[in-house]
């Protein structure tokens, strides 16, 4: 049986290597490795047009929706607390798309931190814009409890308390419509949340790349082996036929 094709979300930043420094789509090696190492293949999807979605989701088994900047409170109908970071209208445009899409097509997603954060928006939630004491320090992984909901999918996957690696200062406040809560910190903290079957969509607010339990992406992989295989790629038009120019095909390698 092939791999399933997993969709993991990159973003666009300021890049250096070799003798380049430049714009350049980026994702930490962490999250790819996550994928190969619980039986998928990973892509990468830097950002595109929002219209472009449906067709990269098409070619997808399963869609991770990666870590990154804070959405922008604007998509929750909230006004900006200084706290929170600076907008990253693309991205958040370009990932809601693909979420959207993802749940149209019942495609298998899983949301990491902001990933998450973005699920819940997509779905109508809102979010807390800062937590105080969440982060340890800047750029350090911290650790913390998770206690899953019993009867959730999250805690069929991992069924006992677990210590999981963290980095966020948002966090869920109102879940979207068909969410519910299936982890929780100590504090009470919304920590996982997904939708009930026969969706397969589960957000998770901690970092699985950044540890070593691979139950969550195994999760994920195997309800995308389940799914069946991944759409063929569209035959590319007729410039003749059609009229006019070929369109430029969507690529997700």
């Amino acid at each position: 049986m092939s791999k399933p094709l997993i969709g993991v979300t990159t973003y666009l930043d300021q890049a250096r290597w070799g003798v380049w420094d430049m714009r350049a789509a980026l994702l930490p090696a962490p999250y790819p490795r996550l994928v190969q190492e619980s039986g998928g293949i990973a892509v990468m999807l830097p950002p595109d047009a929002p219209e472009a979605a449906a067709a990269v989701v098409a070619r997808l088994d399963g869609l991770v929706v990666a870590g990154g900047a804070d959405v922008e409170p604007v998509r929750y109908g909230a006004e900006r607390d200084p706290r929170t970071g600076p907008p990253a209208r693309e991205r958040d445009a370009w990932e809601l798309a693909l979420i959207d899409a993802a749940l149209a097509s019942g495609t298998p997603l899983l949301g990491i931190c902001r990933g998450m954060q973005l699920l819940n928006v997509a779905l109508g939630g809102t979010l807390v814009q800062h937590l105080d004491g969440h982060v340890e320090a800047v750029g350090v992984i911290g650790r913390h409890a998770v206690k899953p909901v019993p009867g959730s999918r999250y805690a069929s996957l991992v069924p006992e308390p677990a210590e999981v690696p963290t980095y966020h200062h948002q966090a869920v406040d109102r879940l979207g419509a068909g969410l519910a809560a299936s982890a929780h910190a100590e504090d009470g903290t919304v920590e996982a949340v997904e939708l009930a079957a026969p969706a397969w969509a589960l957000g998770v607010q901690w970092h699985p790349e950044m540890g070593e339990d691979l139950r969550v992406m195994r999760g994920l992989v195997e309800a995308a082996a389940a799914a069946g295989p991944s759409s063929p790629a569209p035959a590319p038009r007729d410039p003749v036929a059609s009229g006019g120019p070929a369109e430029v095909g969507t690529s997700v390698s």
